[in-house]
């Protein structure tokens, strides 16, 4: 029905335009065979039926644009229409840390983890906060400029999740849940590649970046979380920070409190700070920073006991664990808690004190080094 609508509508339209087309086609197309048609179209067309004619292609011509009409309206009909983003949404993560979450308010965190304990210089220019109660209940949050989380972390039993991820979980499990974890970061013009035998994984959803850490040494279970926004990590250009003496003072501070919050979770005594040592552990950081090299012993072939005595440091026992590379203190210590002799130092019940000390080479790359001491 429609194709004939549209044929007489295309025969009529022809016709009375016939008079504006005819002479010029005429002059490059015979066009005599349509004088046959002329002659029929003009019989029906005398003054009696000139006027019902008229009204059948009207009609004719209704009836089209009705049923064009009705075939745009169902088109249209079908077509879903998205709804409109709303706007200036809290954001809401999958994982909380002691009920707090990306986007809350400096005020929720003072009520839930009171005034914290020191602050200290982050690898994202921002501070860690860090609040415990003799290391129980351990947290480190950072803030923006608004006074609103932007990334929070902790080792501690405080992970609560909609998904049902906490401290514990098995590391099959968090894939199961959030999925493949990303391979790679980008950082500015540099593509850095995530090694699965880092013992975390980093997963990226809506704002945030999930960084699960793994406790290698007992079946790959969830040991630490650390949650990042998206506009604090785009920040951070590169994967290391400037090395200058304010994130330097930070990373051992970090250091040292982390170590501190591993022991208390395993059910052993907090570790003292000893400055003595401390100075010697940031001048053998310095030394291999400045002299290319890793190692316990030194170009001059000197023990970390060696050291120790020449720096006047006196002890009954002492360890040294070290670390190069890692993005920040937290990296450094997770990586030295998957090390079997560095999770050793970490965790022996006879130390009583500690000192950290980090520098950083040319690159920018960190180099960490704890001194454990029993005196």
């Amino acid at each position: 029905m429609k194709r004939l609508f549209l044929f007489i509508l295309f025969i009529a339209a022809l016709y009375f335009t016939k008079p504006y087309w005819e002479e010029p086609v005429s002059q490059y197309v015979d066009i005599s065979f349509l004088e046959p048609v002329d002659e029929k179209i003009d019989t029906l067309l005398t003054k009696e039926s000139l006027d019902t004619t008229i009204r059948s292609i009207s009609n004719t011509i209704d009836k089209a644009l009705s049923y064009l009409t009705s075939k745009t309206t169902e088109t249209e009909e079908s077509i879903p229409v998205a709804e409109k983003p709303v706007l200036d949404k809290p954001l809401k993560t999958q994982v909380s840390i002691h009920n707090i979450e990306l986007g809350s308010p400096q005020e929720k965190v003072t009520a839930e983890l009171g005034e914290p304990k020191n602050q200290s210089m982050n690898e994202y220019g921002t501070e860690w906060f860090t609040y415990h109660d003799g290391y129980q209940n351990f947290v480190m949050v950072s803030f923006d400029d608004k006074q609103i989380v932007n990334a929070i972390y902790t080792n501690d039993d405080l992970i609560s999740s909609t998904a049902g991820i906490k401290y514990g979980s098995l590391k099959s499990t968090v894939r199961e849940t959030f999925g493949e974890p990303i391979k790679e970061i980008r950082k500015g013009l540099n593509i850095y590649m995530l090694q699965e035998s880092e013992g975390f994984d980093v997963f990226k959803s809506g704002d945030t970046y999930t960084y699960v850490f793994y406790d290698l040494h007992q079946n790959d279970k969830v040991t630490a979380i650390q949650l990042i926004n998206d506009s604090l990590e785009k920040k951070k250009t590169g994967i290391y920070a400037g090395g200058d003496a304010n994130l330097r003072n930070g990373f051992e501070q970090q250091l040292f409190d982390l170590t501190n919050a591993a022991r208390v979770r395993h059910g052993l005594s907090i570790l003292k700070w000893e400055s003595n040592v401390a100075v010697t552990a940031r001048k053998h950081s310095a030394d291999m920073a400045d002299n290319d090299y890793f190692s316990h012993e030194n170009k001059q072939g000197k023990s970390p006991f060696d050291r120790m005595k020449d720096d006047g440091v006196s002890f009954r026992g002492a360890g040294e664990n070290l670390a190069y590379g890692q993005s920040s203190s937290i990296f450094a210590h997770e990586g030295l808690m998957n090390s079997e002799g560095h999770r050793e130092n970490i965790l022996l019940d006879t130390y009583s004190h500690l000192g950290t000390g980090v520098s950083f080479n040319d690159k920018l790359q960190p180099y960490y080094t704890e001194n454990f001491l029993l005196k």
